[in-house]
C-alpha cells in the first residue's frame, strides 16, 4: 500500500516573536514492512534546519527561526510504502535495550486499578504474553470512550484511565502502564494512520509496541482496538508521548499565538512527484535563534 501524507503546522502572533525554535520527530525511517519512497520538511521563513537524531534513534529536525516573527508555516509531505507484518516489527533502529522500556514516567505512572486490569487479564490469558496483549488492546478499546475535548497532552494514564476517556495518547499510556505492571516492555510509537472514511485529520495517531517473546515488538492501537497493519505509518517512539512528541517548541516574545494544523493521509502517490530519498528544505540563516519562554507541545488526536 502506497500512503501519502501532508502535514502542515502554522503559526502566527499577535505581536511578532523576535526568534523560534521547533524540535520535529516527523520523518519515518524505513524498516520491514515499511519504505519511504520520498520525504521532505519545509519551512516557509528565514530558518536554519538541522538534521539528526535522538537517543531512540528517531530523525529529529532542529528549525531555528530569527524574528521579527508574525507568522511561520512548517510543512512535510512525502509518500511510504507499507505492507502487511501483522503488527510485528522488524529492521527498526534500535538504540536502547529492551528493558529500558520497563521505566515508568510521570505520565505512565501505574494505579490499583490498572494493575488489577492488568494482572487479571495476564491470569485469564494463563500468562501468556501475546494473548495478554491482545486481551488488554480490546478491553481498553471497548472500556475508554474516544473525546477529544477530555484530555490535554499532560493528562497521565491514571487521570485518563479514572475518567474513562481521553485521545489515543491516552489509550497508549494506559496500554503501556498496564504491560510494564507485568514486566512487558512497552513503549509509545507516533505517527499516522490512514483511516477509510476520511483523507483529513486533525492530528496524527499513536499506538503501542509491546515485547513479545519470540516475536520480538508488536503494535498494538487500543484507540482501534486491533494490532497494527499497513494503513500505519511509524514515525517516532518514546517511553511516553514527551519524548515521541512530534513537534515542540519555544520562542521568543510574541503575543496571542494561534495554532493551525492541516493533516491529509491518503492512499496512492502523488503524480508528477519524483522518487528521492527523505530531504529537508528550507533558507539558511547562519543565526542561532535562543530558546524562548512559551513551550508547546503537540497531542495525538485521530
Amino acid at each position: 500500500m502506497r500512503i501519502r501524507i501532508r502535514h502542515a503546522t502554522s503559526y502566527r502572533y499577535e505581536t511578532p516573536a523576535s526568534s523560534a525554535l521547533q524540535l520535529l520527530r516527523l520523518t519515518p525511517r524505513s524498516h520491514d514492512g515499511q519504505f519511504v519512497r520520498r520525504w521532505r520538511v519545509a519551512v516557509d521563513a528565514d530558518a536554519r534546519l538541522v538534521k539528526s537524531e535522538d537517543a531512540y534513534g528517531n530523525i529529529t529536525h532542529l528549525v531555528f527561526i530569527e524574528g521579527p516573527l508574525e507568522a511561520v508555516e512548517i510543512v512535510i509531505e512525502g509518500e511510504v510504502d507499507t505492507s502487511e507484518t501483522h503488527g510485528i516489527v522488524r529492521g527498526t533502529r534500535e538504540r536502547q535495550p529492551t528493558r529500558l522500556f520497563l521505566r515508568e514516567t510521570a505520565l505512565t505512572q501505574p494505579t490499583p486499578a490498572i494493575r488489577r486490569l492488568a494482572r487479571e487479564t495476564s491470569a485469564a490469558q494463563g500468562g501468556t504474553v501475546l494473548a495478554t496483549l491482545h486481551s488488554l488492546n480490546r478491553a481498553l478499546h471497548q472500556r475508554l470512550r474516544f473525546d477529544t475535548t477530555a484530555t490535554e497532552p499532560s493528562t497521565t494514564a491514571a487521570e485518563a484511565f479514572e475518567a474513562g476517556h481521553g485521545v489515543c495518547q491516552d489509550f497508549a499510556h494506559v496500554l503501556i502502564t498496564a504491560a510494564r505492571t507485568l514486566a512487558i516492555p512497552a513503549r509509545y510509537v507516533s505517527g499516522y494512520f490512514l483511516r477509510t472514511d476520511t483523507p483529513d485529520q486533525e492530528a496524527g495517531h499513536a499506538w503501542v509496541e509491546a515485547w513479545v517473546p519470540d516475536l520480538g515488538w508488536v503494535g498494538f492501537d487500543p484507540a482501534h482496538g486491533e494490532s497494527t497493519s499497513e494503513r500505519y505509518v511509524r514515525v517516532a517512539i518514546g517511553c511516553d508521548a514527551r519524548e515521541a512528541a512530534p513537534v515542540r517548541g519555544s520562542r521568543t516574545g510574541g503575543t496571542d499565538e494561534t495554532l493551525g494544523v492541516a493533516l491529509t493521509v491518503a492512499e496512492g502517490g502523488s503524480r508528477g512527484q519524483t522518487q528521492t530519498p527523505a530531504s529537508i528544505s528550507g533558507s539558511q540563516n547562519q543565526q542561532q535563534s535562543s530558546a524562548g519562554s512559551s513551550q508547546r507541545q503537540s497531542q495525538q488526536q485521530s
